[in-house]
Order: structure tokens, then C-alpha cells, then sequence
């Protein structure tokens, strides 16, 4: 396997292909180094706080080139491969968090999903969940991406009114395998609405007995992503990969 070996945020990091697509890796310092991991679903270097603050306490980083960000199955189905190649490669944990901000989101919880024996638990961050919010923007969303979504995805709005592969499709998979999740958005979001996305699956999370911490940003919009202390989020994956 061929690397290109650089520097990202202090900590070593190669990157390499995979099935012809581009991934990365990146590896905590050897003092306190564990085979735990993260999987950046989109946006590798987007709002990177938290993914800083785990590989300085020895987790891992990895990430792998989507073909859109509107979420293929042939997406997904190369992140479960490249899962259990990086265990057999380098020794990391059977089960990933997926990081996933806005579309990355809509990855992580669709991927979650489908491969719940891959998962320990989810952070999702201003998530997409519901498709006919965005990027339909059928609701009070303003993000006019739709054109780019039918383009790769070939779904008209018309076949999306009856589409059954939305995220918030998906929640009872993710209740049923026992999937803790958390979750961060900003209430005043107009890209992707909260009260259309997240706050679907924070209800049915909590209606059902799931277990789910939400922090709701006041004032912020989509961006930024992230909380400014990482804690609470550091803690509460931490706690659910021990």
C-alpha cells in the first residue's frame, strides 16, 4: 500500500487509496495510543475540534472520499469495507463513532443504520435526516442544493414524496441495536431546520426509551459546527466505547 506521510493538527496522518478511493488516516501519539476510532462520514477537515481532542487521548482518525455527500448505499457499503480493513491493517476496534456534520450526518446515521454492528455510538451534528427538508426545502429550509441532489442521486422531487430511505426512516433500526447517539444543532439553522430534522429523531429517541443528548445552540445557524468545550461530547462517547 502506497502513503503520502504529512502533519494534520500535530499528530502523524497518511493517506493512501482504497478500492481507488482516497482515505486517510491519522494516529495519536504512541504514550497513549488505543484502537479506538472516529470515522469522519464527510468534510474531513471541517470544524475539527472534537476529532483534535480524541486523538490527543489516543484515538484514531479516518476518513474515506464519498462519491456525493448525498449519501449512496454504495457509499456506505465502502465504509464497511474500509472498517474491516483498517482493523486487519492496523489493528482498530471492530466498531467506529461516525462523526457526521450536516450531510455527514445523513451518512453517519444512514450507515449506522445499515452496518449497526460497526457502530459504538453516533455524533451527529446539525444533521440532514429528512430529505424532503433538505435539500427539498419543502418545509422553512432555504438551501437550494436540490439540483446537485437529483444530479446524483437521479431522485426527482416527485419520487421523493414517496421515498422510504430518509434517516428519520431509519431511527427504529438504530433504537432497536441500541444506539446512543448525540446531537448538536443551532435553532436558528435555515440550511438544515432543526425542528424538520433533529428534533424527529430527539422525539422518537425519547419517546421510545433511546438514549440521546441534544445540545441546541442558541441563535446559531448552520454553521458553526461543533461545541465551543468539546466535553460534553468527549464525555459522552468515551463513556459508551469503554
Amino acid at each position: 500500500m502506497e502513503t503520502t506521510k504529512s502533519i494534520w493538527n500535530g499528530f502523524d496522518r497518511i493517506d493512501f487509496l482504497f478500492e481507488g478511493r482516497k482515505a486517510i488516516l491519522v494516529f495519536p501519539k504512541d504514550e497513549n495510543k488505543c484502537n479506538k476510532w472516529m470515522l469522519k462520514t464527510e468534510y474531513f477537515d471541517a470544524f475539527p475540534q472534537f476529532e483534535i481532542d480524541m486523538v490527543s487521548r489516543g484515538w484514531h482518525l479516518a476518513f474515506i472520499e464519498n462519491k456525493t455527500r448525498w449519501c449512496l448505499d454504495e457509499d456506505l457499503d465502502l465504509k464497511a469495507r474500509f472498517a474491516d480493513f483498517l482493523k486487519e491493517e492496523f489493528g482498530l476496534y471492530e466498531k467506529c463513532v461516525p462523526v457526521g456534520m450536516s450531510c455527514g450526518g445523513l451518512i453517519g446515521t444512514k450507515f449506522a443504520a445499515k452496518y449497526p454492528q460497526k457502530v459504538s455510538c453516533l455524533y451527529i451534528d446539525a444533521p440532514v435526516l429528512n430529505l424532503l427538508s433538505c435539500p427539498a426545502d419543502m418545509g422553512i429550509g432555504e438551501g437550494g442544493m436540490f439540483e446537485e441532489f437529483t444530479n446524483a442521486t437521479g431522485i426527482t422531487k416527485s419520487q421523493l414524496i414517496c421515498h422510504r430511505e430518509h434517516p428519520i426512516d431509519k431511527m427504529h433500526i438504530l433504537l432497536e441495536n441500541g444506539l446512543p447517539v448525540i446531537l448538536v444543532a443551532g435553532d436558528s439553522d435555515s440550511i438544515v431546520p432543526y425542528c424538520e430534522n433533529g428534533a424527529i429523531l430527539e422525539k422518537f429517541y425519547k419517546e421510545n426509551g433511546g438514549e440521546i443528548e441534544v445540545y441546541i445552540k442558541p441563535g446559531c445557524g448552520h454553521h458553526p459546527h461543533g461545541l465551543e468545550d468539546t466535553t460534553p461530547i468527549i464525555n459522552f462517547v468515551m463513556k459508551h466505547c469503554e
